[in-house]
């Protein structure tokens, strides 16, 4: 093969990103550090299916009672009244009768503790008759402890009419309490008024490793006492907000952007389920607690309305909303890109909407408008104010921004005038941002093509109209194989954003026979990078155990994260982009009929990126020579990345990226099956 330096096209910085949709527990129970399940007492258990979906409270979900053989159980209720949070009604009334009585939390699968770290645990009680003088936190398993502290309980000052007053007054028409100077003479220095909700905070250290443990609260006497917002978060998560080992993985790849929040999950099964940013910032306890979308059953199959998935109790806190978005974007050194509802449930599983001549259809092209001024307001905006209130003054600089997930033009559903509505309003006040449009669930179809006519005709028009539009493919391995050179032909008026795909094989495995044909897609992605401008594999996360989805970028579990074959190619192509392509003059299109995928791009200072996918199962010996036709021979470095066969019960294939210094002299090998990456000079 040829390599010349002859510039092809620009290759955009963001070109390789992620998609963070909250699928098979990615925030809750997975990037999201905390260890507490059903934390603020509001968990719902999903049933039914496509057109019958609905949710049963289980407020206590997760929790149970602690207490001894031959005690009396305590009293758990879950009860409304005046709690810490109006939006989140419900709290945890809990009576001991005894001393050593409390209560436990099983936090997904259990309580994972590392020995000698520290966990940062709060909470918020009231105590309501309880004479007891510490609150016993512990992380605990078979009887042992593992971790404890304990806070000192904080009583409320007694209270009877007119004890509070600023003035005395006369006794004279027996209505006030003999108790009244009592209360006057108490030390109050250590209390608190009556019904005012105390957070107490606490640091855990463990004295030992421990997997599925319990998180405890314990009295030191009988009483009630309410509690809610319990948390537990490791003080090693990155911001103390994300899972250390999770955020370092995604940091690796070094993405380009972040698609957030989805995926389907923008819509919800209903309006009133669906992704609504402005619930998730501010304060974490007045994020309003729902069911999660893929808790429900989307088997459009099933007629029993009892039907329900496993993981039924799947919630979604907030805790992780769109400030730790654009946080996480941050720290990645990544691009924000927001998903917005366009006023429509999920298609696929709902026929929900607003109309689109509705004041209600203006509050989401509102919801727009405000996202932008929280990402890049002045401090003295509405929402500029809040991001800075939150502990973020800077603008977060975000200049994409996607108008609807996966819709598509029906009799009912109009979506190109919807888009129409936000794309007036927004660039009316906005002309920097870059808005994207989408394409449909589904490629090569009459969905997609009536969507690609209508956004090239609307560019004719308005070149600024659609940045890029957002292409969906779930498809098997020689489907890409088939489509490497899709892009080749597609006008350059619009670009692309492949903004969910996948190589699917007959088990939904994450193997290297996916990631060989993720990577072959890649590479025809890299030589188009003039016309496909943004890419994201899709789903990222995968909580072993509590999946919906497969296949995946990242599994993991309470301790072990299990980077895929999928995992490393993103990172191999993120890692060795390029600033631009190198020409090979249909070189590519030759070694394709061999099995052999390549693209060959140049970084700022003039180092030559070699990207090869091996799809046989025999060494190849790939010839490089320069401009002029001679052997290359230089010093250079090569990883390359092979499956190893092993494909554990329940877990991706194994695999390996080796790097090592070599020397080049007029060729390299590439091993059967296998991803390889070459620079040199």
């Amino acid at each position: 093969m040829r390599v010349g330096k002859e510039k092809g096209v620009s290759i955009a910085p963001e070109l390789i990103g992620l998609f963070f949709e909250d699928i098979n527990f990615a925030a809750d129970g997975g990037l999201y550090a905390e260890l507490i399940e059903n934390r603020s007492f509001e968990a719902k258990e999903a049933y039914g299916n496509p057109g019958r979906f609905y949710a049963v409270d289980d407020f206590g979900y997760a929790w149970k009672t602690l207490y001894q053989a031959g005690e009396e159980e305590p009293l758990m209720q879950y009860v409304t009244g005046t709690p810490v949070s109006a939006v989140n009604p419900h709290y945890l009334r809990f009576t001991a009768k005894q001393a050593g009585q409390g209560f436990t939390n099983k936090a997904y699968d259990g309580i994972r503790l590392e020995k000698d770290h520290t966990y940062k645990v709060s909470f918020y009680a009231r105590c309501v008759a309880y004479e007891g003088e510490w609150f016993q936190i512990t992380v605990q398993r078979d009887g042992q402890i593992f971790a404890q502290a304990e806070v000192k309980a904080v009583k409320p000052v007694p209270y009877v009419p007119f004890c509070d007053l600023k003035i005395p007054m006369e006794v004279g028409y027996g209505t006030l309490n003999p108790d009244i100077e009592k209360i006057h003479q108490m030390d109050q220095s250590d209390k608190c008024r009556r019904n005012e909700w105390i957070k107490y905070e606490a640091v855990l250290t463990a004295l030992d490793d421990v997997r599925g443990a319990q998180f405890a609260i314990t009295l030191d006497a009988p009483g009630i006492v309410e509690f809610d917002l319990i948390s537990m978060i490791p003080e090693d998560a990155v911001s103390g907000i994300f899972r250390k080992d999770l955020f370092e993985a995604l940091q690796a790849i070094k993405p380009g952007f972040v698609r957030f929040p989805g995926g389907c999950i923008v819509e919800g099964i209903s309006l009133d389920n669906r992704y609504y940013w402005k619930n998730t910032v501010g304060d974490v306890k007045d994020r309003r607690y729902i069911s999660n979308l893929w808790a429900f059953d989307d088997d459009w199959g099933k007629n029993d309305p009892m039907t329900k998935r496993p993981d039924a109790h799947y919630g979604q806190s907030f805790g992780l909303g769109f400030y730790e978005y654009f946080l996480l974007c941050e720290l990645l050194g990544a691009k924000p890109l927001p998903v917005l509802n366009i006023g429509t449930a999920c298609q696929f599983r709902s026929t929900e909407m607003v109309d689109s001549d509705s004041t209600e259809f203006e509050e989401y092209v509102q919801d727009a408008l405000d996202l932008i001024e929280f990402a890049n307001g002045p401090v003295d905006s509405k929402w500029g104010a809040l991001r800075a209130k939150m502990g973020h003054p800077e603008p977060f600089g975000m200049d994409y921004l996607s108008v609807g997930n996966e819709q598509w033009e029906t009799q009912y559903l109009d979506l190109r005038y919807r888009y129409e509505r936000f794309e007036a309003a927004i660039h009316a006040k906005y002309p920097e941002i870059r808005l994207l449009g989408t394409a449909g669930p589904f490629m090569e179809c009459s969905i997609t093509e009536d969507a690609w006519k209508y956004y090239r005709e609307k560019a004719k028009e308005n070149p600024n109209f659609s940045y890029a539009v957002d292409e969906h493919y779930y498809v098997s391995p020689q489907w890409l194989y088939d489509h490497v050179a899709m892009y080749d032909d597609y006008p350059r008026d619009v670009a692309v954003f492949a903004g969910e795909y996948a190589a699917h094989t007959e088990a939904r495995e994450n193997s290297m026979e996916s990631a060989l044909a993720e990577a072959a897609l890649l590479t025809g992605i890299e030589k188009n990078a003039d016309v496909v401008k943004l890419a994201s594999y899709a789903p990222l996360f995968n909580r072993i155990g509590h999946s919906q989805w497969k296949p995946d970028m990242i599994w993991f579990d309470d301790r072990e994260v299990y980077l895929t074959p999928n995992y490393y190619v993103q990172k191999l192509f993120a890692n060795h982009r390029g600033s631009h392509t190198v020409l090979l003059h249909d070189q590519d299109v030759e070694l394709r009929k061999k099995g052999i995928y390549v693209s060959v791009s140049m970084d700022e200072d003039e180092n030559i990126i070699v990207k090869t996918v091996n799809t046989t199962h025999q060494n190849f010996e790939l010839s490089l020579e320069d401009a002029d036709g001679a052997a290359v021979s230089a010093s250079g470095k090569q990883w390359t990345l092979q499956g190893t066969g092993e494909i554990p019960e329940g877990l991706p294939e194994k695999s390996v990226v080796a790097e090592q210094k070599i020397q080049i002299k007029g060729s390299v090998t590439l091993p059967g099956q296998s991803v390889v990456v070459v620079t040199y000079r």
